[in-house]
């Protein structure tokens, strides 16, 4: 059954058509990702169906009873009101904590508010956050969100797509988020040119099915298809659950791509960036760092020792507030260390695209303030002029010649990221480069960087965007190092799960937790933590095993530093020293996290 119907639905904004006659219904239980270019009608689409907008002519035809909960980019919470008051509205307390629903929607989102809190007195992301548990604790039969992953870290993005995926509820969700997107929807639109073109599955589905049509009808043009075919490439060399909902030939789609090669020439790209950069790019050695200055603040980093090699493309995860910008600036310079050193190499030629955008003047033209920067700018093979680079970031025609001041935040993050290319960089360290872009921008960045030789260190809670860029990830978990995760963002999230807890504040003095579920308890012969004497014994030998292979790897790791140390000047045998030094750090890792959940099964 139909709970919205569009009929020959048109709106306009001035004399921009954003939907031209557009018919389309959404059925009990569809769950609808909406695509297209920033500006092109998709949160003008949503606020149609819900209702909160009156197209300029054609029908709009909700169910009798239909209850609809929609998330706008518009912040409409009452300043005066508390964070209980806005997300529990009347309900008792007793009513609401003995739901295990709410009582998880509260730690994942809001964990870390207190509930008694003004809306007046919170950040632009935690009112977001409140205003996205108001609208989930509540029983909706269609949910429309708009841009719902801003200002959620990986493991709330992660929480709340299996949140959603397991509601009964309808959803049509707009997002930049592709791994999202692939998560929770079955069914894809595109909104563009005032029409709405409808695909079966997820992100990856909709972008095989798209380049099938352009192959079919033979219209699309060269540059964006080898962009389709990059991309498309990349995702079927991917985990298979990516394209497990397409409904078209599979075969057509492997033979667009029989001759693509990958998505970057790695052995070639770390050549030039060994050459551009010599053999040192950072060395952090035995460093002590706090987010907020010498022993001020979370601690960040407990006497790391590590190396960034020439030609790295690693990934920084954590949660928010974990310190990843804080390592960003400290490889900058913006920031020291408590204690410790950090070494850069003479050669090292650097670019930070921090989460600000004041160093724009905003009275200068796009095009003439990345012109004062380099009017050229060689990729890989090709050269590039700035006017060809902004039109591949979305800047067309008149838009090279608007004024700074004029344009969205959208723009100037990307008028910024280009600035910082065009500065030729072989260092670039990234800091949520994503915030903004649209998908198709988000194809055209991630094309360029392809191509670009030198280290990349990337934060970013785009996790397809992180997987699709860098080649490693490595993990702020808490405990003052940098983890290495050869598992990606998976194995990240099933460390966390494993690992920690998500503390809500209920009331002054009350805390309500998510956790993993303990080992189960044996009722005869009970130690702590509900084990057996014979479990407990056991555990214990687990424990005292892992503690002497820590004790060992803790021995070879600190050889194999003192050997580096000897071979400063001989590259070739660093090289190799490094990769036995990554392979004994994750050898070091898993065990860790191992010894962590026996000690966490003994209750120690």
């Amino acid at each position: 059954m139909n709970l919205v119907n569009l009929e020959s639905v048109s709106h306009a904004y001035g004399p921009k058509p954003l939907l031209s006659d557009v018919s389309l219904g959404v059925e009990e239980g569809e769950r609808i990702g909406v695509v297209g270019r920033n500006g092109g009608g998709k949160t003008t689409l949503l606020s149609v169906l819900a209702a909160t907008v009156r197209p300029d002519s054609g029908r709009v035809t909700h169910t009798r009873g239909l209850r609809v909960g929609f998330l706008s980019q518009q912040d409409t919470l009452d300043p005066g009101a508390s964070v209980r008051e806005i997300v529990l509205g009347s309900k008792a307390e007793h009513e609401w904590a003995g739901d295990q629903r709410v009582r998880e929607i509260l730690a994942n989102l809001i964990g870390d508010l207190d509930l008694d809190s003004k809306a007046g007195d919170l950040s632009g992301g935690e009112r977001r956050r409140t205003a996205l548990a108001r609208l989930l604790i509540d029983d909706h039969d269609l949910i429309m969100l708009d841009e719902p992953t801003n200002h959620l870290d990986i493991e709330a993005i992660a929480w709340l797509a299996a949140h959603l995926a397991g509601r009964k509820s309808a959803l049509v969700v707009v997002t930049h988020d592709r791994w999202f997107l692939d998560a929770v929807s079955t069914r894809t639109w595109e909104v563009v040119d005032g029409r709405v073109e409808r695909y079966e599955g997820g992100y990856a589905a909709y972008v095989l099915a798209k380049a099938e049509r352009a192959r079919i009808a033979q219209a699309a043009e060269d540059r964006r298809q080898n962009l389709m075919r990059k991309e498309i490439a990349w995702l079927r060399r991917g985990p298979p659950a990516r394209t497990s909902k397409p409904k078209f030939r599979i075969d057509a789609a492997q033979a667009l791509i029989a001759n693509e090669p990958p998505p970057r020439e790695t052995v070639e790209l770390m050549s030039f960036a060994a050459a551009r950069l010599g053999k040192t790019v950072y060395d952090l050695d035995d460093v002590t760092l706090h987010a907020g200055g010498p022993g001020a603040g979370p601690l960040v980093l407990d006497h790391l020792t590590w190396q960034f090699g020439p030609g790295d493309r690693i990934g920084l995860i954590g949660v928010n507030g974990s310190g990843k910008s804080s390592v960003l600036r400290l490889l900058a310079g913006t920031v020291q260390p408590d204690s410790g050193r950090v070494v850069r190499g003479k050669t090292v030629r650097l670019a930070h695209l921090s989460q600000e955008l004041t160093e724009l003047d905003p009275t200068r033209r796009v095009l003439e303030s990345v012109e004062e920067v380099r009017k050229y700018l060689q990729l890989g093979k090709k050269e590039w002029t700035a006017s060809q680079l902004l039109e591949r970031l979305g800047f067309r025609g008149d838009a090279q010649w608007k004024v700074i001041g004029d344009l969205s935040g959208g723009e100037r993050r990307r008028l910024q990221l280009l600035r910082l290319l065009m500065d030729d960089p072989n260092v670039l360290l990234l800091d949520e480069p994503t915030n903004d872009l649209d998908i198709e921008t988000l194809n055209e960045l991630e094309d360029l960087l392809d191509g670009w030789p030198g280290t990349l260190i990337l934060v970013s809670h785009d996790r397809y965007f992180l997987e699709r860029v860098t080649d490693r990830s490595v993990a702020l978990l808490g405990d003052g190092k940098l983890s290495l995760l050869p598992g990606g963002v998976d194995e990240y999230l099933e460390r966390r799960a494993a690992g920690t807890a998500v503390t809500a504040r209920l009331s002054s003095g009350e805390t309500v937790s998510s956790q993993v579920d303990a080992a189960p308890s044996d009722a005869t012969g009970e130690a702590k933590g509900g084990l057996s004497t014979k479990e407990e014994r056991e555990l214990r030998k687990e424990l005292n095993r892992l503690e002497r292979q820590l004790d060992k790897l803790s021995g070879q790791e600190a050889r194999l530093h003192a050997a580096m140390a000897e071979a400063a000047s001989d590259y070739a045998k660093l090289g190799t020293l490094d990769a036995q030094l990554r392979d004994i750090l994750a050898q070091k890792d898993t065990i860790e996290a191992e010894w962590l959940e026996v000690a966490d099964r003994l209750g120690e």
